[in-house]
């Protein structure tokens, strides 16, 4: 009978020809036609690597060129217009190809671990959400060498980006690879979004989830509500340098400051949706490492929440010199100061976690430190922003760019930092060298602390943040070159996480023996209840959640006198592994191939409108082909059968 199923499964599967799907498919097949959270988290977090390596470069580049002062341009290393460009390319990369990936990264795997979910909730989706994003980015990337990137800086400022000012295509690439980038942001947040309030394990509710995956769904509804504003601001320049138009031309009617308006609009909101899935992985590590539970659980989630809604309401701080008068600049003023509160908020929970705790300094417990102390440093110069005069003095001065790089280096990355160190083990069943990791530590605070903190200083002295050269007698010199060394710095202590990558591996695969086991933390939360790797389908049953840190409470329990005391080893408790009768989404290659019937698209809004046609074409073929692919077919040789998972109570 078994016989019969799987011939009637074969012919159905041959008889939809071109549509049928991709027969486990193996090798690097495998990872395009994947569907899978696990695979397509893993490959977010390795192309962010990618994109932070070609960053970096362009961000040493730029140090390299301030190292010494440069009398007359020809002493400089690069003209002013390679300047621009340097500089443009290192912050669009690194905000909108380095960061925000990553913090999907981390998402697209460990959120259905940290819920117990099988998937997420619509894994083509998910697929696709991943492979637009790599177009888009690599796109971005090409204008390097097809007419030259974008020289506007990563805000990218009417009118400097019409085409009167901006004739060449460096401003195109910019504009449509990132509308080509917004598009996997938007869908992956519906989705994270819809897994998160419906694919929850029975018994986990709204307030036994984790702090990451609190903060998770925060960005995410950030991402669903800002990517929109930006994509309008986006279109509307996209009509003014393709056909004409003049939203922003000022000689015609237009506006060039609804440019500002609808980018802080995003961009705060922007600011938050980089920091907060850091400040959820560091609320996973520092519980774990401090050997306590979370002070003030409850705290630190209306926190974030009230975080992501006051985000939406001091954008215009960034525009304090642009002429808004006196009433907005004192409202805003006032809403700036207030949202250091829920901040505050959370480096005082994170103390009170530390605070009489049974500290465990590993190195990813030192990155969370960093992050907190590093992020206490940029929030409190961000607060002086708050004030009108000083913001007015400060404005478009380095001050701006140590302050930013504080919050976003010392905090965002910092924080994936510390979670590539805590995660690594889960994902790929070995870790990290704690040796080389302490290194990778300890020179990037270094390095981190020489190149940003002198810029405090910089900016004080009246540098302009897009200053290419500079003479001796500006006094800019010393602290420019303590900042250059620290970059070099700072840039081989970044990468060596990629070379403790490898080493570990070599002396993992040399000794196979070692186990790292499902928990090798003696961790609080459910993604440890599984073996390590994780397993393909995940959990072998549902698990039911009870409490808060349901895990750690399977471990530890009161004794009679009221004090904890262990019951259990999480590898006793942890499931094996070895379920059966998993149903798994099957792998699809439509999500691609949809994907990269963009690239003719973007080209064509770039170079010439002829070529968006075939790429209509190849769009409506691959969202055709998507909607018509056969539904899930039972993969009877693997014994596969949907198991009922349940829904979370709210």
């Amino acid at each position: 009978m078994a016989n019969e199923q799987k011939s009637e499964t074969k012919e159905r599967s041959m008889s939809y020809g071109f549509l049928s799907r991709p027969h486990n498919p193996t090798g690097f097949a495998d990872w395009f036609t994947t569907v899978d959270h696990k695979k397509i988290g893993i490959m977010y977090g390795a192309s962010s690597l990618f994109f932070l390596i070609i960053g970096g470069v362009a961000a040493l580049l730029i140090r390299l060129q301030l190292a010494t002062p440069s009398e007359t341009p020809d002493e400089s290393l690069f003209s002013g217009d390679t300047y621009n460009r340097l500089f443009t390319m290192h912050g669009t990369i690194m905000v909108f190809l380095v960061v925000m990936p990553l913090g999907a990264a981390f998402a697209n795997y460990l959120i259905p671990l940290m819920i117990g979910a099988r998937d997420v909730a619509f894994p083509r989706i998910n697929a696709f959400s991943f492979w637009i994003f790599l177009v888009g980015g690599i796109m971005l990337n090409t204008s390097w060498f097809l007419g030259g990137s974008p020289n506007g800086g990563w805000f990218n400022y009417a009118p400097n980006t019409g085409v009167t000012f901006n004739p060449d295509v460096g401003i195109d690439f910019w504009n449509v690879s990132l509308l080509i980038v917004g598009i996997g942001s938007l869908t992956g947040a519906i989705n994270l979004i819809t897994t998160i309030l419906n694919m929850r394990a029975p018994g986990m509710s709204l307030l036994r989830m984790p702090v990451f995956i609190w903060m998770s769904l925060v960005t995410q509804f950030l991402l669903l509500f800002a990517i929109p504003v930006l994509t309008v601001a986006q279109i509307l320049l996209m009509m003014d340098r393709t056909f004409d138009a003049n939203f922003f031309n000022e000689a015609q009617g237009g506006d060039p400051l609804l440019w500002q308006h609808l980018f802080w609009i995003f961009g705060h909101p922007e600011v938050y949706l980089m920091i907060l899935p850091a400040f959820g992985i560091i609320s996973e590590v520092i519980p774990t490492f401090s050997r306590k539970p979370i002070f003030g659980y409850p705290f630190m989630v209306f926190s974030g929440i009230a975080i992501g809604f006051m985000g939406w309401g001091v954008w215009a701080h960034h525009m304090f010199v642009s002429g808004i008068g006196p009433l907005s600049v004192t409202a805003f003023s006032v809403a700036t100061m207030f949202i250091a509160v829920p901040t505050g908020v959370k480096i005082l929970n994170w103390i009170a976690t530390m605070w009489g705790g049974k500290l465990i300094l590993n190195t990813a417990m030192l990155f969370s430190i960093g992050l907190v102390t590093q992020f206490t440093v940029g929030g409190l110069s961000g607060v002086s922003h708050a004030f009108a005069p000083s913001d007015t003095q400060q404005t478009d001065t380095y001050y701006i760019v140590a302050h930013f790089h504080y919050v976003l280096f010392g905090g965002a990355l910092f924080g994936f930092m510390s979670g590539f160190y805590y995660w690594w083990p889960k994902i790929f069943g070995y870790k990290l060298n704690e040796k080389i990791g302490k290194w990778n530590f300890w020179s990037m605070v270094i390095g981190f602390n020489m190149t940003f903190g002198p810029m405090h200083i910089l900016g004080l002295q009246g540098m302009p943040r897009r200053m290419d050269s500079y003479s001796e007698a500006h006094g800019f010199t010393f602290w420019n070159q303590v900042a250059s060394v620290g970059s070099l710095i700072l840039g081989i202590g970044t990468i060596s996480i990629l070379f403790n990558a490898y080493k570990s591996h070599k002396a993992w695969k040399a000794d196979g023996s070692v186990d790292v086991g499902p928990d090798p933390w003696d961790a609080r939360t459910i993604e440890w209840s599984i073996q390590s790797p994780t397993p393909e389908h995940n959990f072998d049953e549902t698990p039911v959640i009870k409490s808060l840190d349901d895990f750690w409470h399977r471990k530890f329990a009161k004794n009679d006198s009221g004090k904890l005391e262990r019951i259990n080893q999480g590898a006793d408790i942890a499931q094996p592994g070895n379920g059966e009768g998993v149903h798994l989404p099957a792998p699809s290659y439509w999500p691609l191939v949809l994907a990269l019937s963009m690239i003719p698209v973007g080209y064509g809004l770039v170079f010439t409108l002829w070529l968006t046609i075939p790429g209509a074409f190849m769009v409506i073929v691959s969202l055709f082909g998507w909607a018509l692919e056969p539904a899930d077919d039972l993969d009877l040789e693997h014994g596969h059968v949907e198991i009922e998972t349940g829904a979370g109570n709210v």
